[in-house]
């Protein structure tokens, strides 16, 4: 029956998608996140729903007049030069066999997201587009966070099997980034039904991040939480909701998750915690030995380890997004990596005292600060998890990208407008110069 359900509305939609193509960036979006086909059975767990959506969505794309040009901003050139150094270090990759097929999937994440930002392009299609990507990751958050009601807390929560928040870390790390989303989106929404539900979500999402028991995203999600209480309106009441939930928390978490988050403090008797640093110190020798072109995709191998790392025993996965893209990528694609997240922060600031300063661009208010926040969560997450390639981080950066274009457009729109001509005045004659007017009659 799910997989029924799930057929029809992606087939359903492809003949609307094939008209307006932004439909597709939505539905392309909500299965990116919530992945609804691995929660069926059958064959549509592997069928290629994405794929075929995407494939609608680049046809249309080429047959509307709906679109703008793909905007020459620094965000979308850093990330087309992030993609040719992509395609350039991957011939030289250490694990080859694994470094193409990842290229492929890197190369669908950042064609659509380009696709993103050209078709998106109305204050309309972006709220649109932030609530799919909140509600399906909050949908998993809300589920998640039952889940822990209904067990007791004493398992683990983690994503969709097969999809890029599977792992509970990941998991952890895309609910830290929805989070702003929830939060604002519902600020402003004005169907009762719908705020309700985005509120929802946020709750038990936080909730879903706690039991994933990652120490990485417990501490982004503290982050998250200040931050949206410095940025609240009313500081003292987000402070009192906050303060109770946390309360709530510690009554319900069981001892093996405290024993678990103590460790952040004690990590160095943490054999996983000195695995990561024994990864970022290989990662760093990789790219001192390759500084051009790095590992490439997928290079932590055992081999790999025998030759570059300090512990060549102890072998984990990078654990740091920057590490990740140091070692896989070399120097270069690591300066344009951050160059790419300064940016989005320098950006969302300057737009927010945009927006501040026009009164026509209140819709935009909250945006700025939305998408900072989720920003920030990925920039704490990420130092300790390897995401570099994360497909939400970009799609951050495109609605960041169509902010920008759309407060541009809206600021040139009002001062192209030309000023209306004044009224002629009726000229008046004061009564004593009537009597020197010469009379036709």
């Amino acid at each position: 029956m799910r997989s029924l359900v799930v057929l029809v509305i992606v087939f359903g939609s492809l003949p609307y998608t094939l008209v307006q193509p932004w439909i597709g960036v939505l539905v392309f979006s909500w299965i990116s996140y919530m992945n609804p086909h691995k929660y069926s059975f059958g064959f549509i767990r592997s069928f290629p729903i994405a794929m075929i959506v995407a494939i609608i969505t680049l046809v249309g794309m080429a047959i509307t007049k709906d679109k703008q040009r793909l905007p020459k901003v620094p965000a979308t050139l850093l990330i087309f030069g992030l993609w040719i150094i992509f395609v350039l270090t991957t011939p030289f990759a250490i694990n080859p066999d694994d470094a193409w097929p990842q290229l492929d999937k890197v190369s669908k994440i950042l064609l659509m997201n380009f696709v993103t930002i050209i078709l998106i392009n109305s204050q309309l299609k972006l709220r649109y587009l932030l609530l799919v990507i909140a509600l399906s990751l909050g949908l998993i958050g809300l589920k998640g966070g039952i889940w822990v009601f209904t067990s007791g807390g004493t398992y683990r929560v983690y994503g969709p099997a097969g999809s890029f928040i599977e792992d509970n870390n990941d998991l952890a790390l895309g609910l830290c980034m929805a989070l702003p989303l929830l939060f604002y989106l519902s600020k402003g929404e004005p169907k009762p039904w719908l705020r309700w539900l985005l509120k929802t979500c946020l709750v038990f999402s936080y909730i879903a991040i706690v039991f994933t028991y990652s120490r990485g995203g417990f501490l982004t999600m503290v982050l998250v939480s200040c931050l949206l209480l410095i940025k609240a309106r009313y500081k003292s009441i987000a402070a009192i909701v906050l303060f109770i939930g946390a309360l709530g928390l510690v009554a319900i978490v069981p001892q093996h998750w405290t024993s678990r988050m103590n460790t952040i403090e004690t990590y160095e008797e943490d054999p996983s915690a000195m695995g990561r640093i024994n990864a970022w110190k290989t990662a760093w020798n990789v790219a001192l030995a390759r500084p051009l072109t790095g590992g490439g995709f997928e290079m932590w191998t055992p081999g790999m380890y025998r030759r570059y790392s300090p512990e060549p025993w102890n072998i984990h996965d990078a654990h740091s997004s920057y590490f990740e893209m140091l070692g896989e990528q070399g120097f270069v694609a690591f300066g344009l990596y951050v160059m790419l997240l300064l940016y989005c922060l320098i950006t969302t600031t300057r737009l927010k005292w945009t927006i501040r300063r026009n009164s026509g661009l209140q819709w935009a208010r909250d945006y700025p600060d939305m998408l900072q926040v989720s920003m920030l969560a990925y920039m704490l997450g990420g130092a300790f998890l390897g995401r570099a390639y994360f497909d939400l981080f970009y799609h951050i950066i495109a609605a960041i990208v169509i902010l920008g274009q759309l407060v541009k457009q809206q600021q040139s729109a009002v001062v192209e407008e030309p000023e209306p001509a004044p009224a002629s005045l009726p000229v008046y004659a004061h009564p004593a110069t009537r009597a020197f007017t010469v009379s036709r009659s």
